[in-house]
């Protein structure tokens, strides 16, 4: 249950009240998410999210989360818009936590997306990302690939208590990242992080894009190889093509890769898997077995990671880059 910290009836009264969204008339803790404190509430203005940052959010770095959220709001994009309070202050302070509220999104996650919900995300990840374009703030990706080997290290000594010989495979994978890692494809504003519960649809139409807590600036197409990891795999861990292809069609119709993007493809998949592989490791051999927090899998991603291993070229994916490129 992702939720950290309590917060009383008192203190929800006085924070609410600095808002013009009414009365509160319910509020509850929701259990989706690992990072911060999550509730919905509900006031007499209608329903809202409220979001406290824990310790492992940077609170220099909220003014980009909350600012990209505005942004692309405001250029169309569905997704949480925050609240401002009477003196203009979409950040504020509850139970010693930074805080915000933001707008409720209708819709639903889905577990077992199907090549039409592929195909929307695409969509919709190409707008972000042309939404994004004219957004003065940047932030580094705290999670890429000059963050790894240091990630790797907090697990190396213990990573085969997981997998035998892990801990050689993901080092001979660090190797082959760091020396091959592109430095000059598109970038921008990306989510980083658009696993199935962080969009919802009503019925098969995209209806919002959730948790922007790990948004940064970085290439485009290592996004879309982060949707492809997460949307594209079934439960046995078996690589779907015709989702694959739906996803990158969609994405493309909106904004077509360059070539350099098509090459670099099965790399950026590799890498992106690797980085999930990393943070699920290290939460998999440190997090208390009486924690709130259930520690994802990480053979999950090392499945996944040594498919894009045996990948030849982004045509593996389903496409050409004709495709890629009209």
């Amino acid at each position: 249950m992702a939720v950290y910290t309590d917060v009383s009836d008192e203190e929800l009264a006085a924070f609410v009240a600095l808002y013009d969204i009414g009365a509160v008339l319910a509020f509850k803790g929701i259990a989706e998410g690992v990072e911060n404190s999550n509730f919905l509430l509900h006031t007499e203005a209608g329903h809202y999210i409220l979001t406290l940052y824990e310790k492992r959010v940077n609170p220099d770095e909220l003014p980009y989360f909350i600012g990209l959220m505005e942004h692309l709001a405001g250029a169309g994009i569905s997704c949480p818009t925050p609240i401002a309070n009477r003196q203009g202050e979409t950040l504020a302070t509850l139970a010693g936590r930074p805080a915000a509220i933001v707008t409720f999104l209708e819709g639903m996650s889905i577990r077992r997306p199907k090549p039409d919900h592929c195909h929307a995300l695409g969509v919709a990840l190409a707008e972000l990302h042309r939404a994004g374009a004219d957004f003065t703030m940047h932030r580094k990706n705290s999670l890429t690939v000059d963050n790894w080997r240091p990630l790797f290290d907090l697990s190396r000594a213990r990573a085969d208590e997981v997998c035998a010989g892990l801990a050689t495979e993901i080092e001979r994978e660090l190797v082959l990242l760091e020396e091959n890692w592109p430095s000059d494809l598109p970038v921008g504003e990306i989510h980083a992080d658009l696993f199935t519960d962080n969009v919802f649809f009503l019925g098969k139409e995209l209806s919002g894009i959730i948790d922007f807590y790990f948004a940064c600036t970085d290439f485009f197409a290592y996004d879309v190889a982060t949707c492809m990891n997460a949307w594209c795999f079934e439960a046995d861990e078996s690589f779907n093509v015709t989702k694959a292809r739906a996803l990158l069609k969609g994405y493309t119709s909106v904004r077509p890769f360059t070539d350099a993007e098509y090459d670099a493809l099965p790399l950026l998949a590799r890498g992106s898997a690797l980085r999930f592989l990393l943070t699920r490791l290290h939460d998999w051999l440190t997090v208390p077995d009486n924690a709130l927090v259930t520690p994802k899998d990480p053979m999950e991603y090392v499945k996944k990671l040594r498919f894009h291993c045996g990948v030849e070229g982004a045509r593996d994916y389903g496409l050409t880059t004709r495709d890629m490129t009209r």
